[in-house]
């Protein structure tokens, strides 16, 4: 249920130079957790506050907030997502803690920013608050090992709150995967690792997981915003049935290879296409690049035109290149698509899914769609 850390919008480049890292959600909520629950029991906030994360990392963090009533204490921190564009960065986290009846165990409860589960397919049940399995194994070990150390019955209501959240939100794939009303507390490891692939990579496993456990046949992984409302219009598909695919076409095939639907759609504009045609699965332009040479003898053989082939390798671009074609009345979108499909299939496998490719013009024409 990674949602949180990329956003709908353009994705931001990566500066140069040594980046710094940050603390997840989850992270903030443990240690939120741990000073509240201290307060609550001893009537002293830690400032800072520190807690172990899972491979090993400690880190301290300030408090921005605290305050001790009748029924509990509170804890705020203020996320530090480091140099990652996260949009939860700056955003604050904040733990209220408070007692249950005995034999109550620990028990979560989303506060005003955290969403509740409301589709199934994500790891955690339909109406539980969006708060991770790591996150959540964090917190109750925390609560155990204060409860343990001053002998007292681990009987917590742990209510997470983020001011704003449902705002903010707004910016994240939170609302296609079902979890309304807020963020996702969020973290495998507790540490947000500047500009790392692996956030947006499980956001696009869980959309496939819950478009799955919905019962749809039929899943559409497009490049950017106008190919997949090109392909959604054409095809009449729910939003649920969208991946964020962006750029990670590898991180939707591999995970359809060992969780299949149906029927999978690619869709994208050209020069995407191009790449994922010549064989590269992470479409970003620091990742890989159109290949001139080939594209130029796609074109020759297209056109049987030696001429062609040259101002196609004198191009700067792929853009500039289907322009060339266009203006020759060269179809080159539709051989790209076909070899675009022949990527897919290989990188699928044996996976019985049936796959189709669809190719996207800045207007947001199909000018290729192959089956």
């Amino acid at each position: 249920m990674n949602t949180n850390s990329h956003s709908k919008v353009a994705r931001k480049e990566k500066p140069e130079g040594a980046l710094r890292r940050g603390w997840t959600t989850g992270a903030c909520a443990t240690a939120a957790t741990k000073a509240a629950l201290t307060a609550l029991i001893t009537g002293e906030f830690p400032d800072p506050v520190a807690i172990l994360l899972p491979k090993g990392d400690a880190p301290h963090f300030a408090l921005c907030y605290e305050a001790i009533n009748d029924t509990g204490a509170v804890a705020g921190i203020i996320k530090d997502a480091g140099d990652d564009p996260d949009v939860t960065h700056g955003a604050t986290i904040i733990s209220t803690v408070r007692p249950l009846p005995l034999g109550s165990g620990i028990v979560f409860a989303a506060g005003e920013g955290v969403g509740t589960v409301t589709r199934a397919g994500l790891p955690i049940e339909v109406g539980e608050p969006a708060i991770n399995p790591v996150p959540r194994q964090m917190m109750r070990d925390i609560v155990n090992e204060i409860c343990d150390a001053h002998q007292l019955p681990a009987d917590i209501l742990i209510t997470i709150t983020v001011p704003n959240g449902e705002e903010i939100a707004k910016e994240t794939w939170n609302p296609r995967l079902g979890i309304v009303g807020g963020i996702s507390i969020l973290g495998t490891t507790g540490v947000v690792h500047p500009f790392s692939c692996s956030a947006w990579i499980h956001s696009i496993h869980r959309g496939i997981d819950v478009a799955r456990a919905a019962g749809l046949n039929h899943v559409i992984g497009s490049t950017g915003s106008t190919s997949e409302t090109a392909a959604q219009k054409h095809f009449d598909a729910p939003e649920i049935a969208l991946l964020d695919m962006g750029d990670f076409a590898g991180g939707v095939l591999k995970y359809l290879r060992k969780h299949p639907v149906e029927k999978l759609t690619i869709a994208g504009g050209f020069a995407k296409m191009v790449k994922l045609a010549q064989g590269a699965l992470d479409l970003h332009s620091a990742r890989s690049q159109v290949d001139m040479k080939w594209l130029a003898e796609l074109a020759s053989k297209q056109s049987g035109n030696d001429d062609l082939r040259a101002a196609v390798l004198s191009a700067n671009t792929a853009k500039e290149v289907f322009e060339i074609a266009q203006g020759a009345d060269i179809d080159l979108a539709s051989p790209v698509a076909k070899c675009a499909l022949k990527t897919v299939h290989d990188t699928l496998r044996d996976a019985e899914i049936s796959v189709d490719i669809m190719i996207v013009d800045r207007q947001g024409k199909i000018i290729a769609h192959e089956l």
